[in-house]
């Protein structure tokens, strides 16, 4: 399954080509594959590539999160062009019960474009997963871009709402 990042957390569309986010089966799990424009902003984190990397969502990251809506257990997959990861377990908003969980990742950067692969375990995800969304954040200072590929429709937004930092 393939899947277009083509609007703003806020249902804008972007102003460049989208990030494409791939799914499919894997050996052992689920292959997530991205193809994403390089913005290179902010620069890198210092962690080595192919390593869990704390607060990788402030760099310029393509997410995936997939939840068990019964349970409100969700899996939280962060992955960056400069080969760095972050994977979490949480349950309820913003409580990990699991973190910087080892992941089969590599990255490359061609020019202005990044392509990424990760391995995502089938023992990671929650049992009954049954909503999933997926992000791109670049960008620093008032910059700072978050793309969604379900965005919270203009119709529902609420004068002064912000990204879910």
């Amino acid at each position: 399954m393939e899947f277009v990042i083509s609007t703003t957390w806020d249902s804008l569309p972007v102003d460049h080509d989208p990030v494409k986010v791939t799914f499919s089966p894997g050996d052992g799990g689920m292959k997530m594959q991205v193809s994403a424009p390089f913005f290179n902003n902010p620069p890198g984190p210092s962690g080595p590539p192919g390593q869990p990397f704390p607060g990788l969502w402030n760099y310029e990251v393509v997410e995936a999160f997939f939840l068990d809506s019964t349970t409100v257990n969700y899996l939280e997959v962060e992955v960056c062009p400069h080969g760095q990861h972050l994977v979490l377990l949480l349950s309820g908003r913003g409580h990990a019960f699991m973190q910087q969980l080892p992941l089969s990742f590599t990255a490359t950067i061609t020019g202005n474009r990044w392509e990424g692969e990760a391995l995502l375990p089938w023992c990671y995800f929650p049992p009954n997963v049954n909503k999933m969304n997926s992000y791109a954040i670049h960008g620093s200072g008032a910059g700072r871009t978050y793309e969604s590929l379900y965005p919270v429709p203009q119709a529902d937004l609420v004068e002064g709402q912000k990204p879910n930092l």
